[in-house]
């Protein structure tokens, strides 16, 4: 009998894990944005000195794993279990990634919202008492997913106002059983939904309606409301993904615009990097977690946040067959106390 899961999709943690030590890598535009001097390493070389856009992804990868294990004082034969993954087919940016290390690992795709999906298991599975230290990592980057899902770079395609940025970023964090916190609470699974929207340049769009459904969820599932949280960020919702999420929890005479962000809101500045409706990609959320937010949350200026990360569920095989795109959210609470 389960003694943690909670309502229709959540788990209420009875020893919640410890970030130990977290960490973030980004490429220069990311470096220039508004929250630059929050990520540790920053690459002015978009290829992170590698010969293809695909290597230098996986050295992103390979930099912010083994920062976080140096912030957390852990060498890799420390770390039971590895979660992670990325938008690239198979997951190469990852898995080439991290094949030095040595730990096990568990290879994870929820699109945007993998580093939700990470944290999660990777939170159950100390939570669990199947290990004490574990990991998750996620990463994307701009050039090697305009090359899977749309055009080479240098094709110079004409991008439309609802089209997004794709993010070249990375974060990893280290979860142990005991730590100094912030910790992770409670975890909201996400279940897939799809609005029928077919653009594949408006995923705000299509991922807003399975935000919406994991945080009400959650709030309902945990007998929570939105004022429980100092702060309930999205994943990559960007301008029009949040305009519509907060419009649809109007609906239910909820605001939530007083303690709401977005990471893709966050990342860019809209007025001077010319993103249009902002951030995108796995490693846009992994890298304004495991930078700005714990670093804020460490400093005392958030006690409580719902991390909610959205992906969309989408390939270039199924856009090209004029398939919709079906989206998850996955919530994850994170607390400065147990």
């Amino acid at each position: 009998m389960s003694l943690k899961h909670v309502g229709k999709q959540s788990v209420q943690l009875t020893a919640p894990p410890s970030f130990i030590g977290y960490a973030s890598a980004v490429g220069r535009k990311e470096g220039e944005g508004p929250l630059g001097s929050a990520f540790d390493y920053v690459s002015d070389d978009m290829l992170f000195g590698q010969k293809t856009w695909e290597k230098g992804e996986s050295e992103m990868v390979r930099r912010a794993l083994e920062l976080a294990l140096g912030k957390a004082n852990k060498q890799p034969e420390d770390i039971e279990y590895l979660f992670g993954g990325d938008l690239l087919n198979q997951c190469i940016g990852t898995t080439f990634g991290i094949r030095s290390f040595g730990i096990p690992f568990f290879g994870v795709y929820g699109a945007c919202s993998t580093m939700a999906e990470s944290l999660s298991l990777a939170a159950m599975m100390i939570d669990g008492g199947f290990a004490d230290t574990a990991a998750a990592v996620t990463s994307s980057h701009f050039c090697s997913s305009e090359r899977q899902y749309r055009f080479p770079v240098e094709y110079g395609g004409q991008r439309t106002p609802t089209a997004q940025w794709t993010v070249t970023g990375s974060g990893a964090a280290i979860l142990a059983h005991e730590g100094p916190g912030p910790f992770i609470t409670r975890i909201t699974a996400g279940k897939i939904i799809d609005a029928g929207i077919k653009d594949a340049n408006n995923m705000g769009a299509a991922m807003a309606p399975a935000a919406y459904d994991t945080l009400r969820t959650h709030f309902s599932d945990l007998a929570l409301n939105p004022s429980d949280y100092d702060l309930i960020i999205t994943g990559d919702l960007g301008q029009v993904g949040s305009e519509i999420l907060l419009d649809f929890f109007l609906r239910d005479g909820v605001n939530l615009a007083p303690n709401y962000n977005d990471c893709g809101l966050m990342i860019f500045s809209r007025e001077t990097q010319d993103v249009h409706s902002g951030g995108s990609g796995c490693g846009c959320s992994a890298s304004v977690l495991n930078g700005y937010i714990l670093d804020g949350m460490r400093s005392g200026r958030w006690n409580n946040v719902l991390f909610a990360a959205t992906g969309a569920l989408l390939s270039p095989t199924s856009t090209q067959q004029k398939e919709s795109i079906p989206s998850i959210c996955c919530a994850v609470a994170i607390s400065n106390t147990k």
